[in-house]
């Protein structure tokens, strides 16, 4: 299976081709950024499908993060999917942010508590805990720190995303400290394609639509998600 793998999500704009058969990432390129998405993915992912030499006809499907993140970044992967698989007629499949971030951790078969965690400003957070074996434990939600510092109770987690240094630096001192922190800005466009692959494309809905985990703000009704004040 080969598929094309997006992210815009956060600080960074990555596109990857993946080959399932081969077992790895034949092209792929990342810029980190936190801003200038727009101008920068297309460019990007023609120079990612040209050292691939794969045509996107040639394409099983294409895998996209779909949030948390940031409104503009977003916007611009999902309508960059949904344009390239509607013109090459190939499935779309869209993955969490937050999933994507601790994909790599529960790929490790460790035994300590998942944490990924996306910096939702003002004081809260988007998370979610999964075990060890990647088993959900807390629903992916978007909370107060001190909400998400509550799964210390699962024990010593590996911390992962662009908010796990701000939740290691206020971690409960009367628990087991953190087994690791990673505060990766951006996940590994490698492991959005390995979902991308792992996905169902027949049960995704086809509607892109970022999941409610925030009311709307301001004048940017609708954007969920948002991490942009």
């Amino acid at each position: 299976m080969l598929i094309l793998a997006i992210d815009t999500a956060m600080d960074a704009c990555a596109a990857g081709v993946l080959d399932t058969d081969a077992g790895k990432l034949i092209a792929h390129q990342s810029q980190a950024m936190k801003r200038g998405h727009a101008e920068a993915l297309m460019p990007l992912i023609a120079r990612v499908m040209t050292e691939s030499g794969i045509a996107f006809a040639t394409l099983d499907r294409i895998a996209v993060t779909t949030g948390p993140g940031s409104f503009t970044g977003l916007r611009v992967g999902l309508s960059a999917a949904r344009g390239i698989a509607l013109a090459a007629s190939k499935p779309v499949v869209g993955l969490t942010t937050l999933t994507a971030y601790a994909a790599p951790v529960v790929g490790q078969n460790g035994e300590q508590p998942v944490i990924s965690a996306i910096d939702a400003r003002h004081d809260q957070v988007y998370f979610q805990v999964v075990s060890g074996d990647g088993s959900s434990l807390i629903l992916p939600r978007v909370g107060s720190i001190d909400e998400a510092l509550d799964a210390a109770r699962f024990g010593a987690p590996h911390l992962v995303g662009n908010a796990a240094k701000i939740l290691a630096d206020r971690w409960p001192a009367d628990a087991p400290p953190p087994f690791k922190v990673d505060p990766q800005p951006a996940p590994d466009i490698a492991w959005v394609a390995w979902l991308g692959a792992a996905v169902d494309p027949a049960l995704e809905d086809g509607d892109f639509a970022v999941g409610h985990l925030r009311p709307p703000l301001r004048h940017l009704a609708g954007s969920d998600l948002l991490i942009e004040p």
